[in-house]
């Protein structure tokens, strides 16, 4: 077999390997006689069909299993004697004429085939030991856990009905039908809705017009609808609600007890306060994590600059420019809205994904040097957190873990990124440094993740190079019209 490399240029390398004729009928004749003892011919005892006679029935077809194998097997083999690793899978390139195949399945022509790559570059790893970070932490007071105890013990307030009038914080229930120019529309009709005045669930300018009623009232409410209301009939448009009020009911008082937290699902009010706190503690944990993670990568893209492979970064940049334009669409906006151009945005995000796809070149450097691995377990509870966010879709879920190649690539990626960051903050220059719950909310954890000043579209939502992107999962909505934040004129 020759291995001729016809091209290195850069990353490119293009190979090209010739297998002789006879080499490959020297394979056939092996496979056949091996296959000579197995088969079995009417009018010939087993073990006795001459071979000649066998490669007439099977010659073609055991070639053409042969030229599959060497196909699938020789690309890695060659890869490693020459010590390279593809970025991609290598792209094979063979003959398409007829004839020629025909004369290869026959012995009677060399195999011959290209193999094109990008190799992954050699990375030499640097020392960490100029890294440094700051940590920032925030110490939970107690007056914010009171806080957040108020928050959720006000979606667990009971409401007692009043014979009074209606003020702000009552919960009113009524039946309503919305109408514009004078007809009933899609979604503007509901009995029995309630709505706590002040909860800003409706559109502007409707809760204010239900304070003063009482049950048994009626009442038109004239609002308009706003200019980007999602349903597209209603946006704009001057609306009236025939309303029939059927009960006032003024909240109970709420107090921060061990019956309150009884009612929560908890043995004591120092439990909730326990909870509370540990729940506060973990969300400010993972925004220091995003931050310190940030300062890490930011100095390791400063520490390491090489070309990456060209196939790598395109596939980044299409899986980015995926995102935008989605959002775009989603928002109903567009490039200039956002101050930009696409030229300029294409030019912005390709930076971005050459960022990130050399970043985790050196990540996975690091880890393997380290020798790092992701544990079996480590993939089950990943798993398990998938299936988590997806209540009812737990088997469509899994079938497409186990059916889809490569799939269980995108639940080890991230755990093993983070080991490999747990390692370095190991090794690196770290400070603590107390701060306020703003300072450390403030909007800067995407500042090494834009590759020019100017900000193209969605950055926030589409530019997390090495961070996963967060973001609120709405649940689906029963009825419409006058919610302020109703899709399509249908929810809730």
């Amino acid at each position: 077999m020759q291995v001729i490399e016809t091209l290195a240029e850069g990353l490119k390398r293009e190979i090209k390997v010739v297998i002789p004729a006879k080499d490959m009928e020297q394979r056939m004749n092996e496979r056949l006689a091996d296959v000579k003892d197995k088969v079995r011919i009417n009018g010939f005892r087993p073990g006795k069909v001459p071979v000649s006679h066998v490669k007439k029935m099977y010659g073609k077809s055991i070639m053409a299993e042969l030229v599959n194998e060497i196909i699938r097997d020789q690309p890695s083999a060659i890869l490693s004697e020459r010590g390279e690793k593809s970025a991609t899978q290598p792209e094979i390139v063979m003959t398409e004429d007829e004839k020629e195949a025909e004369k290869i399945l026959s012995a009677e022509a060399d195999l011959e085939f290209t193999l094109s790559y990008e190799i992954i570059p050699a990375i030499e790893l640097k020392s960490v030991d100029g890294i440094t970070v700051t940590r920032e932490v925030v110490d939970v007071s107690e007056e914010e856990i009171t806080e957040q105890i108020e928050k959720i013990a006000e979606s667990a307030r009971t409401y007692e009905a009043k014979k009074g009038k209606a003020a702000d914080g009552d919960r009113v229930t009524m039946d309503y039908l919305g109408k514009v120019d004078g007809e009933a529309f899609d979604g503007g009709k509901d009995e029995d809705a309630e709505l706590v005045i002040g909860s800003n669930r409706f559109i502007p300018g409707f809760e204010e017009q239900l304070v003063g009623l009482k049950a048994g009232d009626e009442k038109v409410i004239t609002v308009n609808f706003p200019a980007d209301y999602p349903a597209a009939n209603l946006a704009g448009k001057e609306a009236t609600f025939d309303i029939t009020v059927k009960e006032v009911a003024a909240p109970a008082a709420t107090e921060i007890n061990d019956e309150l937290a009884t009612k929560l699902g908890v043995e004591s009010v120092e439990k909730l306060k326990e909870i509370v706190r540990g729940q506060i503690e973990s969300q400010y944990g993972n925004l220091t994590r995003q931050k310190v993670k940030r300062q890490i990568l930011d100095q390791l893209d400063a520490l390491y600059k090489f070309e990456s492979p060209s196939k790598l970064v395109d596939a980044e940049f299409e899986n980015i420019w995926r995102q935008i334009n989605t959002d775009l669409a989603q928002s109903g906006k567009t490039f200039a809205d956002e101050d930009t151009t696409e030229e300029a945005a294409r030019e912005e995000y390709r930076a971005l994904a050459e960022r990130r796809v050399r970043l985790g070149l050196v990540l996975s450097e690091i880890g393997e040097k380290a020798g790092i691995e992701v544990t079996e377990e480590e993939m089950q509870r990943s798993l398990f957190a998938q299936l988590q966010q997806f209540p009812g879709q737990e088997k469509q879920i899994l079938d497409f873990f186990r059916n889809t190649p490569g799939a269980s690539a995108s639940l080890r990626a991230p755990i093993f990124e983070e080991k490999v960051i747990d390692k370095l903050l190991a090794e690196v220059s770290v400070t603590d440094k107390k701060v306020s719950k703003e300072e450390l909310l403030a909007d800067d954890a995407e500042e090494g993740d834009k590759p020019a000043k100017k900000a193209a579209p969605k950055k926030k939502a589409a530019a997390k190079a090495d961070d996963a992107a967060e973001g609120e999962e709405a649940a689906p909505k029963k009825k419409a019209a006058p919610k302020k934040k109703a899709a399509e004129g249908d929810a809730e």
